[in-house]
């Protein structure tokens, strides 16, 4: 990738450090932990029942040294071996799940921050199957080792070489199965948690449509990006309109993938991409939340990083992506209050608040997608900050119009331990953004705003099936969380893999 000098990129930079990460680091299961090469071993310790093989503290030891084997809980046991040993808590043996199994190889990797080749035994999966629960090992770990360290002169911490597993009584070539789908998730969440990390002077629009075209060459999809007078052309007056007052072009990048044989069906992924947001003419407030706002294009880099996972789990379906890319700039020629954008589609809108950007931006790539003729729509961005107070930081609010679709977008949230709670789309709400001057207005009243977002961006659906995930709360993590590290989270990329890889057409009846 070429960059311009103003970019202030150091030579090696790349807007996907985790790329190479990824491809440095060995996850191999194996029949025992090779202890002599290994710099430190992890071994899962349930409530219940006696020490495992191999810890040489009992329970009552563990429990004085302070251990209850509690989920998340480690700790690391003294000794003269040059390879450390930790003892890692499951939680109950009855109530093991994937999510406990990721979280608790998570906790370990972050007890051991040093250590470049570790091991991981686990005495049981319990009613896990095994290669579910090496899927959900290998993602814990990678993604916990997760640091966004590119401009950095030092990494925070050591990159993992290798990883092994051992899962006592699981079949070995079932777990090897989930291991090669854990790395392909984990390194898509890694690749959209780089893009929403990497600070907006080092990442235009225009740098993601080139970041994508090089994504979709290596994994197999295809991309197309659309500039602002293919843009004028289409009449995508909504991104357009957001990006008037700033001095970096807009782009469209349209992703595409088709699979070998013949497609189970259509699923078209909208994602907004607003590289950063100032607020525009209605200027946010000086304080923090100014800093995350480089991570408002955190929908589209999930829906990006989705595309890069799909060849290589050999997805089913027909997927098509539209990323609605600009940053929300204030100046002399951006879009103001009063202002009347025309949507593709002949939709007029009036602006009632240009902080109210991301549904500008998506309504375009909405109808786009319905014009595509798509089975159905999921959209995912970071809209309102209601979302978040509604729901805190750990769950997403979702809408939608058919509850088919929703119910399989809440089914993965649930299998990738990224969580989503549906809210009601309620149509009372409606008439909050009717307009004067304008066929609706981009703003509802001071009540419900996830919701009135919402219903704004249904009425660009039409007929398809469609949910909307909005995830300003999920975005990011203040600290280190089990396998969420602090800073962009990369919420959604497992979750739309999930319900892409093998996505059929729903039906409401």
């Amino acid at each position: 990738m070429t960059r311009s000098p103003n970019k202030l990129v150091p030579a090696d930079f790349s807007a996907v450090p985790s790329l190479h990460v990824a491809d440095a680091v060995q996850v191999a299961v194996v029949d025992e932990l090779g202890a002599g090469a290994l710099d430190a071993i992890g071994v899962l310790v349930h409530t219940t029942g006696e020490s495992p093989a191999g810890i040489a503290m009992d329970r009552e030891a563990l429990a004085r040294a302070g251990f209850e084997a509690k989920p998340g809980s480690t700790l690391v046991l003294a000794g003269a071996e040059p390879t450390l040993l930790v003892v890692v808590g499951a939680g109950s043996a009855d109530e093991l799940t994937d999510a406990v199994l990721r979280d608790a190889a998570a906790a370990f990797v972050r007890a051991v921050p040093k250590a470049a080749r570790i091991g991981l035994r686990v005495t049981s999966v319990g009613s896990v199957d095994a290669a579910a629960a090496a899927k959900a090992l290998s993602e814990g770990v990678l993604l916990a080792r997760y640091r966004y360290d590119p401009l950095k002169a030092i990494a925070r911490e050591t990159p993992l070489a290798r990883v092994e597993l051992h899962l006592d009584g699981a079949d070995r070539a079932a777990a090897s199965a989930g291991v090669a789908e854990g790395r392909v998730t984990a390194r898509a969440t890694a690749i959209a948690r780089d893009l929403a990390n990497t600070p907006p002077s080092h990442l235009t629009a225009t740098d993601l449509a080139d970041v994508a075209a090089e994504l979709g060459e290596r994994f197999g999809f295809d991309v197309e990006s659309y500039d602002k007078q293919e843009l004028i052309d289409m009449g995508c007056g909504g991104l357009l309109g957001v990006n008037a007052g700033s001095a970096e072009e807009p782009r469209m990048i349209v992703l595409g993938y088709a699979p070998q044989g013949e497609s189970s069906g259509h699923l078209g992924l909208v994602g907004k991409g607003i590289m950063y947001d100032s607020g525009g003419i209605s200027l946010k407030p000086s304080d923090p939340m100014h800093l995350l706002m480089k991570m408002d294009m955190g929908g589209a880099a999930s829906v990006l990083a989705a595309f890069t996972a799909l060849r290589d789990l050999g997805a089913t379906a027909s997927v098509s992506g539209w990323l609605m890319c600009t940053d929300n700039m204030p100046s002399g020629a951006a879009y103001k209050l009063g202002d009347v954008l025309t949507a593709r589609g002949g939709t007029t809108v009036e602006v009632k608040n240009t902080d109210a950007e991301g549904r500008l931006a998506m309504m375009d790539g909405l109808v786009l997608a319905t014009e595509a003729g798509v089975d159905a729509i999921i959209d995912i961005a970071t809209l309102t900050g209601a979302a978040l107070m509604a729901l805190g930081p750990a769950t997403a609010a979702l809408f939608g119009t058919s509850q088919p679709l929703v119910d399989r977008v809440r089914a993965a949230a649930d299998a990738t331990d990224e969580p989503a709670w549906q809210l009601p789309l309620e149509r009372k709400y409606r008439k909050q953004l009717d307009s004067d001057v304008a066929d609706l207005s981009n703003l509802g009243g001071p009540y419900a705003g996830a919701a009135t977002a919402a219903l704004f961006l249904a009425e660009f659906v039409g007929e398809t099936p469609w949910a909307h995930l909005d995830i300003a709360g999920t975005m990011q993590s203040d600290a280190d969380d089990a396998w969420r590290s602090k800073g962009a989270t990369g919420y959604g990329a497992r979750m739309l893999i999930d319900v892409a890889r093998d996505f059929t057409p729903v039906t409401d009846g």
